[in-house]
């Protein structure tokens, strides 16, 4: 028997089914297929890209899930704790051709970080640790056409993401990468490199590096 309560909760509006094919995933399906890549869930600093994240029905999944596992270890200590939490935070990373769906995407995931850091630090949250999560949200959840590789708007550009990388402790170290070279296997110097097994190995050029900066200073000034 079809549950049409279920198809009227996944579907939009019939135009946006039509012209962009959007279907929202029912928390179910989103459990089902997690499960296949369960443990990678769980590892803080795992990065998940969702070419059509819609409104982020699987990354926010994927984000309560690391950030339960942040909680768990390092709620004993604030600056631990919002450490993991900003690199669980920037290892998610999303596409989607709608702008709505991408400024509910961040509201989500950002929610769901919220939740997960005033529960133990109702008192001594920092508007720098919510900041630099902002600014790590409106970097990794882009307007644009997966197919097309660009952003979305009035002055398409290719779309760039952004690599959030823990360095020293406290730092991190900010490198930026087309999504058209992450997906080129682009040859290294004479020939493709190889792993001891003699599979391929592609490594990417980043377009831009930027300076190691603290975890929570991305937000004071924007180094674009």
């Amino acid at each position: 028997m079809i549950d049409t309560a279920l198809i009227e909760r996944q579907v939009v509006s019939k135009m946006r089914v039509v012209h962009y094919g959007e279907v929202l995933t029912h928390q179910r399906e989103v459990n089902a297929m997690l499960a296949l890549v369960a443990q990678e869930t769980e590892r803080i600093e795992s990065r998940f890209l969702e070419p059509a994240c819609g409104t982020g029905n699987f990354l926010t999944e994927i984000l309560e899930r690391k950030l339960r596992v942040v909680e768990g270890r390092y709620a004993r200590s604030q600056t631990e704790f919002e450490r993991y939490a900003i690199l669980a935070v920037s290892a998610i990373y999303g596409i989607d051709i709608l702008e709505d769906n991408v400024c509910r995407c961040r509201d989500r995931l950002f929610g769901i970080f919220e939740r997960h850091y005033t529960h133990p630090f109702k008192n001594t949250a920092k508007s720098k640790c919510r900041g630099a999560v902002r600014y790590i949200l409106d970097r990794n959840i882009i307007w644009g056409d997966a197919r097309s590789l660009k952003t979305v708007g009035d002055n398409p550009q290719p779309i760039v993401f952004s690599e959030w990388s823990p360095v020293n402790g406290n730092m991190l170290k900010r490198r930026d990468f087309t999504f058209r070279n992450l997906l080129d296997h682009e040859e290294i110097g004479d020939g493709p490199l190889s792993s001891d097994l003699g599979e391929d190995v592609f490594i990417p050029m980043p377009e831009k590096e930027y300076p190691l900066t603290h975890f929570l200073e991305f937000a004071d000034g924007d180094k674009d």
